[in-house]
């Protein structure tokens, strides 16, 4: 092991949405080449299937491809648990490849205690019930990027003002959105603890968290990953402890990302194709 490089048990990466515009695939090489885990947990939504284009795979994302690889190459056990954004890998579920696994989901003991550890998409009503809607989402989201850049251009670069998420401002303060968070990681904790779980490890819904839930049922430890679109964040564990990971590029003094210079020399293009998009699933 590097002397630069901070161990870690068990890293926890979900909704990367490797192949979108908004995925910080820099970012996360940072994060990626400071640490070594002894096993990687790759929590869903890792390759955006459902956004993925020809046209748009920048260098970093094969990067972030080639850094998983390296780690299998090197024995680290890699546990792919499939999301709905890849959910074609369903139908390889229960494949192994030297340490490289596919799974629905997965059940760790750590110290006496059981984890579950899953992607979170079933309880998604629309993802069961009305995907059009959920991939039509998907494409505004892209939409929402698009304006965010042109939102910060002006806000960091005219103004001096630090960046802002349009996205997560808007989760934050739409009261359904608060209440879909909420129902979400209660109905987890009660399946974990009707299983007798002591954690229950999500993604899913881009919101990174660790926190304890009550119920009458008793308590549990809800975790959920984040994102490495909107908040940079990751579980890991180690030393007996589960903790949030957040990305700070204050920390990194080379860093490695060049996607937004693509996007911004594209916008227009990519405009234009999202449109086609939507008249094209509407």
């Amino acid at each position: 092991m590097k002397p630069n490089k901070r161990s870690v048990d068990i890293l926890v990466l979900s909704d990367l949405h490797l192949g979108t515009y908004g995925c910080k695939a820099g970012q996360l090489l940072n994060y990626l080449k400071s640490i070594e885990p002894k096993m990687l947990i790759l929590n869903g939504d890792i390759i955006d299937i459902w956004r993925f284009k020809k046209n748009y795979w920048p260098k970093t994302h094969m990067r972030v491809i080639k850094h998983f690889t390296a780690l299998m190459a090197k024995g680290v056990p890699i546990h792919y648990i499939t999301g709905n954004h890849d959910e074609m890998m369903r139908k390889f579920a229960g494949l192994q490849m030297g340490s490289f696994h596919i799974e629905n989901k997965l059940v760790l003991e750590l110290n006496g205690e059981k984890a579950w550890i899953f992607h979170g998409d079933v309880f998604d009503v629309s993802m069961q019930h009305a995907k059009w809607i959920a991939k039509l989402g998907a494409i505004g989201y892209d939409l929402m990027i698009l304006l965010n850049w042109t939102v910060n251009f002006f806000w960091e670069k005219i103004l001096g003002q630090k960046k802002v998420s349009l996205s997560k401002k808007i989760k934050d303060s739409v009261k359904k959105a608060v209440k879909y968070l909420n129902n979400f990681e209660i109905t987890a904790a009660d399946i974990a603890l009707d299983n007798q779980y002591s954690y229950v490890v999500c993604g899913h819904v881009h919101k990174p968290e660790i926190k304890k839930i009550i119920t009458t049922k008793g308590e549990v430890t809800y975790l959920n990953s984040g994102d490495w679109v909107e908040n940079m964040t990751a579980q890991e564990y180690d030393q007996n402890e589960w903790s949030l990971y957040q990305y700070n590029e204050s920390s990194f003094i080379n860093t490695t990302n060049n996607d937004e210079d693509i996007l911004v020399q594209n916008k227009q293009e990519i405009f234009d194709n999202l449109i086609k998009e939507i008249t094209f699933v509407a």
